[in-house]
Protein backbone atom coordinates (compact mmCIF):
# COMPACT_ATOMS: atom_id res chain seq x y z
CA UNK A 1 0.00 0.00 0.00
CA UNK A 2 1.68 2.89 -0.83
CA UNK A 3 2.37 5.80 1.87
CA UNK A 4 0.06 9.24 1.24
CA UNK A 5 1.69 12.38 0.30
CA UNK A 6 2.20 14.20 3.12
CA UNK A 7 0.42 17.57 3.64
CA UNK A 8 2.45 21.17 2.76
CA UNK A 9 2.87 23.26 6.19
CA UNK A 10 1.26 26.54 5.02
CA UNK A 11 3.03 29.57 7.24
CA UNK A 12 0.13 32.91 7.48
CA UNK A 13 2.24 35.94 8.60
CA UNK A 14 0.68 38.96 9.48
CA UNK A 15 2.47 42.12 8.70
CA UNK A 16 2.02 45.05 11.21
CA UNK A 17 1.59 48.27 10.57
CA UNK A 18 3.07 50.08 13.34
CA UNK A 19 3.76 49.55 17.37
CA UNK A 20 0.52 50.80 19.58
CA UNK A 21 2.77 53.30 21.41
CA UNK A 22 2.76 54.75 17.90
CA UNK A 23 -0.80 56.24 18.03
CA UNK A 24 -2.72 58.86 19.12
CA UNK A 25 -5.09 57.85 20.88
CA UNK A 26 -3.78 57.80 24.66
CA UNK A 27 -3.10 61.95 23.57
CA UNK A 28 -6.95 61.88 23.56
CA UNK A 29 -7.48 60.44 26.57
CA UNK A 30 -4.96 62.18 28.88
CA UNK A 31 -6.48 65.59 27.19
CA UNK A 32 -10.15 64.38 28.63
CA UNK A 33 -8.53 63.43 32.18
CA UNK A 34 -6.35 67.14 32.11
CA UNK A 35 -10.01 68.70 31.13
CA UNK A 36 -11.99 67.05 33.84
CA UNK A 37 -9.13 67.89 36.45
CA UNK A 38 -8.91 71.32 35.14
CA UNK A 39 -13.10 71.48 36.02
CA UNK A 40 -13.02 70.03 39.21
CA UNK A 41 -10.20 72.47 40.76
CA UNK A 42 -12.42 75.11 39.30
CA UNK A 43 -15.24 74.09 41.21
CA UNK A 44 -13.58 73.83 44.40
CA UNK A 45 -12.55 77.27 43.84
CA UNK A 46 -15.70 78.52 43.54
CA UNK A 47 -17.23 76.52 46.65
CA UNK A 48 -14.93 77.88 48.81
CA UNK A 49 -14.76 81.41 47.99
CA UNK A 50 -18.82 81.58 47.44
CA UNK A 51 -20.94 83.11 50.47
CA UNK A 52 -23.16 80.66 52.66
CA UNK A 53 -26.12 82.74 51.32
CA UNK A 54 -25.36 82.37 47.97
CA UNK A 55 -24.81 78.59 48.16
CA UNK A 56 -28.43 77.92 49.84
CA UNK A 57 -29.75 80.38 46.98
CA UNK A 58 -27.88 77.90 44.40
CA UNK A 59 -28.80 74.68 45.93
CA UNK A 60 -32.67 76.04 46.11
CA UNK A 61 -32.61 76.96 42.28
CA UNK A 62 -31.89 72.77 41.52
CA UNK A 63 -34.74 71.75 44.16
CA UNK A 64 -37.24 73.94 42.65
CA UNK A 65 -35.84 76.16 40.06
CA UNK A 66 -39.29 77.51 38.48
CA UNK A 67 -40.37 78.67 42.08
CA UNK A 68 -37.19 80.38 42.23
CA UNK A 69 -36.74 81.76 39.51
CA UNK A 70 -40.34 83.25 39.72
CA UNK A 71 -40.46 84.34 42.69
CA UNK A 72 -37.13 84.50 44.63
CA UNK A 73 -36.09 81.90 47.25
CA UNK A 74 -35.14 82.31 50.72
CA UNK A 75 -31.61 81.71 50.05
CA UNK A 76 -31.51 84.48 46.94
CA UNK A 77 -30.26 87.70 48.13
CA UNK A 78 -29.15 87.01 51.64
CA UNK A 79 -25.59 87.08 51.18
CA UNK A 80 -24.01 90.06 52.36
CA UNK A 81 -21.83 91.95 49.75
CA UNK A 82 -17.70 91.02 50.61
CA UNK A 83 -15.07 92.89 49.79
CA UNK A 84 -12.07 90.49 49.70
CA UNK A 85 -9.52 91.68 52.37
CA UNK A 86 -7.03 88.39 52.02
CA UNK A 87 -8.78 86.85 55.36
CA UNK A 88 -8.91 82.92 56.31
CA UNK A 89 -12.44 82.80 55.99
CA UNK A 90 -13.46 83.38 52.67
CA UNK A 91 -17.22 83.80 53.38
CA UNK A 92 -17.26 87.15 55.29
CA UNK A 93 -14.98 87.07 58.44
CA UNK A 94 -11.66 87.54 59.44
CA UNK A 95 -9.63 90.80 57.22
CA UNK A 96 -13.05 91.31 55.26
CA UNK A 97 -15.56 94.28 55.45
CA UNK A 98 -19.44 93.86 55.08
CA UNK A 99 -21.96 96.88 54.14
CA UNK A 100 -23.13 97.11 57.53
CA UNK A 101 -19.51 97.20 58.77
CA UNK A 102 -18.13 99.90 56.66
CA UNK A 103 -17.41 102.46 59.12
CA UNK A 104 -18.66 105.54 56.63
CA UNK A 105 -21.56 103.93 55.55
CA UNK A 106 -22.03 103.13 59.29
CA UNK A 107 -21.64 106.56 60.16
CA UNK A 108 -24.13 107.94 57.51
CA UNK A 109 -27.03 105.51 58.63
CA UNK A 110 -26.58 106.91 62.27
CA UNK A 111 -26.97 110.19 61.27
CA UNK A 112 -30.02 109.79 59.45
CA UNK A 113 -31.21 107.19 61.69
CA UNK A 114 -30.48 109.97 64.70
CA UNK A 115 -32.30 112.99 62.36
CA UNK A 116 -35.64 110.85 61.93
CA UNK A 117 -35.52 110.42 65.61
CA UNK A 118 -35.45 114.30 66.39
CA UNK A 119 -37.97 114.49 63.56
CA UNK A 120 -40.62 112.93 65.56
CA UNK A 121 -39.80 113.88 69.11
CA UNK A 122 -40.02 117.84 67.69
CA UNK A 123 -43.26 116.68 66.16
CA UNK A 124 -44.74 115.03 69.08
CA UNK A 125 -43.59 118.03 70.90
CA UNK A 126 -45.24 120.95 68.48
CA UNK A 127 -48.38 118.72 68.59
CA UNK A 128 -48.38 118.32 72.61
CA UNK A 129 -47.54 122.43 72.16
CA UNK A 130 -50.69 122.90 70.37
CA UNK A 131 -53.25 120.91 72.88
CA UNK A 132 -51.79 123.18 75.32
CA UNK A 133 -52.80 126.45 73.45
CA UNK A 134 -56.11 125.06 72.45
CA UNK A 135 -56.10 124.03 76.32
CA UNK A 136 -55.88 127.64 77.34
CA UNK A 137 -57.83 129.26 74.94
CA UNK A 138 -60.76 126.68 75.95
CA UNK A 139 -60.33 127.13 79.88
CA UNK A 140 -60.12 131.35 79.44
CA UNK A 141 -63.20 132.72 78.97
CA UNK A 142 -61.59 135.53 77.13
CA UNK A 143 -59.98 133.80 74.95
CA UNK A 144 -62.49 131.23 74.05
CA UNK A 145 -64.92 133.96 72.86
CA UNK A 146 -62.25 134.61 70.33
CA UNK A 147 -61.52 131.03 69.57
CA UNK A 148 -63.01 131.21 65.90
CA UNK A 149 -60.56 133.96 65.35
CA UNK A 150 -57.44 131.28 66.58
CA UNK A 151 -56.02 128.96 63.83
CA UNK A 152 -53.61 126.28 64.84
CA UNK A 153 -52.26 123.40 62.52
CA UNK A 154 -49.36 121.76 61.70
CA UNK A 155 -47.18 122.92 58.44
CA UNK A 156 -44.22 121.22 56.97
CA UNK A 157 -42.47 124.20 58.52
CA UNK A 158 -43.74 123.76 61.95
CA UNK A 159 -46.46 124.78 64.51
CA UNK A 160 -48.45 127.93 62.92
CA UNK A 161 -50.87 129.93 64.87
CA UNK A 162 -52.69 132.55 63.12
CA UNK A 163 -54.46 135.12 64.58
CA UNK A 164 -57.06 136.70 62.16
CA UNK A 165 -59.76 139.21 61.53
CA UNK A 166 -63.12 139.20 61.46
CA UNK A 167 -65.93 141.61 59.85
CA UNK A 168 -66.89 143.11 63.06
CA UNK A 169 -64.00 142.46 65.27
CA UNK A 170 -60.79 143.33 63.85
CA UNK A 171 -57.30 143.05 65.59
CA UNK A 172 -55.76 146.24 65.10
CA UNK A 173 -57.53 149.94 64.49
CA UNK A 174 -58.50 150.81 61.28
CA UNK A 175 -55.24 151.28 58.84
CA UNK A 176 -52.86 151.62 61.86
CA UNK A 177 -50.33 148.82 63.66
CA UNK A 178 -52.27 149.74 66.89
CA UNK A 179 -53.54 146.34 68.62
CA UNK A 180 -57.13 146.01 70.59
CA UNK A 181 -56.84 145.62 73.87
CA UNK A 182 -58.42 141.79 73.56
CA UNK A 183 -55.39 141.19 70.78
CA UNK A 184 -52.84 142.17 73.49
CA UNK A 185 -54.43 139.86 75.70
CA UNK A 186 -54.08 136.62 73.61
CA UNK A 187 -50.31 137.47 72.16
CA UNK A 188 -49.92 137.92 75.49
CA UNK A 189 -51.05 134.22 76.87
CA UNK A 190 -49.43 132.62 73.86
CA UNK A 191 -46.19 134.39 74.35
CA UNK A 192 -46.16 132.88 77.62
CA UNK A 193 -47.04 129.32 76.91
CA UNK A 194 -44.28 129.38 73.42
CA UNK A 195 -41.83 129.14 76.15
CA UNK A 196 -42.63 125.61 76.78
CA UNK A 197 -40.35 124.83 73.86
CA UNK A 198 -37.13 125.41 72.92
CA UNK A 199 -37.86 125.91 68.96
CA UNK A 200 -37.35 129.63 67.34
CA UNK A 201 -40.48 131.48 65.86
CA UNK A 202 -41.28 133.31 62.76
CA UNK A 203 -44.01 136.57 62.44
CA UNK A 204 -45.70 137.31 59.76
CA UNK A 205 -47.59 140.22 58.90
CA UNK A 206 -50.79 140.12 56.66
CA UNK A 207 -53.39 142.63 55.25
CA UNK A 208 -56.66 142.43 52.81
CA UNK A 209 -56.52 143.77 49.37
CA UNK A 210 -58.47 146.81 49.96
CA UNK A 211 -56.82 150.14 49.00
CA UNK A 212 -54.98 152.22 51.80
CA UNK A 213 -55.74 155.43 52.24
CA UNK A 214 -53.96 156.85 55.22
CA UNK A 215 -50.61 157.72 55.74
CA UNK A 216 -47.57 159.20 54.36
CA UNK A 217 -46.49 159.20 50.66
CA UNK A 218 -45.29 155.45 50.09
CA UNK A 219 -46.30 154.00 52.95
CA UNK A 220 -48.67 150.84 51.83
CA UNK A 221 -49.59 147.48 52.88
CA UNK A 222 -46.25 146.57 52.83
CA UNK A 223 -45.16 149.21 55.51
CA UNK A 224 -48.13 148.29 57.40
CA UNK A 225 -48.54 144.28 57.75
CA UNK A 226 -44.80 144.70 58.95
CA UNK A 227 -45.72 147.50 61.01
CA UNK A 228 -48.52 145.37 62.38
CA UNK A 229 -45.99 142.26 62.75
CA UNK A 230 -43.39 143.79 64.98
CA UNK A 231 -46.46 145.42 67.31
CA UNK A 232 -47.29 141.53 67.83
CA UNK A 233 -43.44 141.03 68.59
CA UNK A 234 -43.47 143.18 71.21
CA UNK A 235 -46.81 142.03 73.03
CA UNK A 236 -45.60 138.54 73.14
CA UNK A 237 -42.30 139.23 74.48
CA UNK A 238 -44.34 141.97 77.38
CA UNK A 239 -46.71 138.17 77.96
CA UNK A 240 -43.68 136.53 79.28
CA UNK A 241 -41.98 135.40 75.87
CA UNK A 242 -37.62 135.27 75.66
CA UNK A 243 -37.01 138.16 73.06
CA UNK A 244 -34.09 135.59 71.95
CA UNK A 245 -37.03 133.20 70.17
CA UNK A 246 -37.70 135.32 67.46
CA UNK A 247 -35.95 134.66 64.24
CA UNK A 248 -37.77 136.74 61.89
CA UNK A 249 -40.60 139.33 61.03
CA UNK A 250 -41.71 140.12 58.25
CA UNK A 251 -44.89 142.14 56.48
CA UNK A 252 -46.16 140.27 53.54
CA UNK A 253 -49.18 142.69 52.17
CA UNK A 254 -51.73 141.12 50.71
CA UNK A 255 -49.59 138.03 48.95
CA UNK A 256 -50.42 135.00 50.56
CA UNK A 257 -54.12 135.28 51.58
CA UNK A 258 -55.88 133.05 52.79
CA UNK A 259 -58.88 132.95 50.78
CA UNK A 260 -57.20 132.95 47.21
CA UNK A 261 -60.95 133.61 45.80
CA UNK A 262 -61.91 136.84 47.92
CA UNK A 263 -58.48 139.17 48.74
CA UNK A 264 -60.90 141.11 50.26
CA UNK A 265 -62.16 138.97 53.15
CA UNK A 266 -61.31 140.14 56.80
CA UNK A 267 -59.78 136.55 57.54
CA UNK A 268 -56.55 137.72 54.76
CA UNK A 269 -55.78 140.25 57.87
CA UNK A 270 -53.68 138.40 60.01
CA UNK A 271 -50.93 137.62 62.20
CA UNK A 272 -48.97 134.45 61.87
CA UNK A 273 -47.11 132.83 64.46
CA UNK A 274 -44.43 130.01 63.53
CA UNK A 275 -43.17 127.81 65.72
CA UNK A 276 -40.44 126.69 63.28
CA UNK A 277 -39.70 123.09 63.58
CA UNK A 278 -35.35 122.78 63.50
CA UNK A 279 -35.02 122.17 59.34
CA UNK A 280 -36.96 125.22 58.66
CA UNK A 281 -35.28 127.26 61.27
CA UNK A 282 -31.72 126.34 60.21
CA UNK A 283 -33.15 126.95 56.26
CA UNK A 284 -33.73 130.69 57.18
CA UNK A 285 -30.53 130.81 59.36
CA UNK A 286 -28.11 129.71 56.51
CA UNK A 287 -30.29 132.46 54.39
CA UNK A 288 -29.86 135.45 57.07
CA UNK A 289 -26.05 134.47 57.15
CA UNK A 290 -26.73 132.84 60.72
CA UNK A 291 -27.89 135.84 62.13
CA UNK A 292 -32.09 136.23 62.90
CA UNK A 293 -33.11 139.27 61.28
CA UNK A 294 -36.64 141.75 60.78
CA UNK A 295 -37.19 141.84 57.04
CA UNK A 296 -38.29 145.33 55.57
CA UNK A 297 -41.21 145.55 53.09
CA UNK A 298 -39.40 146.52 50.56
CA UNK A 299 -36.78 143.47 50.99
CA UNK A 300 -39.77 141.10 51.60
CA UNK A 301 -41.14 142.93 48.47
CA UNK A 302 -38.31 141.60 46.17
CA UNK A 303 -37.93 138.15 48.14
CA UNK A 304 -41.17 137.18 46.89
CA UNK A 305 -41.31 134.97 44.21
CA UNK A 306 -44.35 136.75 41.96
CA UNK A 307 -45.14 139.71 44.55
CA UNK A 308 -46.43 142.59 43.16
CA UNK A 309 -44.30 145.48 43.62
CA UNK A 310 -46.76 148.48 43.38
CA UNK A 311 -48.20 149.87 46.72
CA UNK A 312 -51.01 147.99 47.82
CA UNK A 313 -52.99 150.06 50.18
CA UNK A 314 -54.98 148.19 52.54
CA UNK A 315 -55.96 147.32 56.07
Amino acid sequence: MAEAAPRPIIVKRVKKSGSRHHSGTWKIAYADFVTAMMAFFLLMWLLGSTTKGELQGIAEYFQTPLRVAMSGGSGSGDSSSVIKGGGTDLTKQIGQLNKADNPVQKKTYDLKAAQADLERIEDSRLKALKGRIEAAIDANPTLKQFKKQLLLDITTEGLRIQIVDEKNRPMFALSKAVLEPYTKEILHDIGHTLNDVPNKISLSGHTDATPYSGGGAGYSNWELSADRANASRRELIAGGMDEGKVLRVVGLASAVPIDRHDPFNPINRRISIIVMNKKTEESITKEGGGTAEVSSAGQVQQSLPGAIHKPNNGR
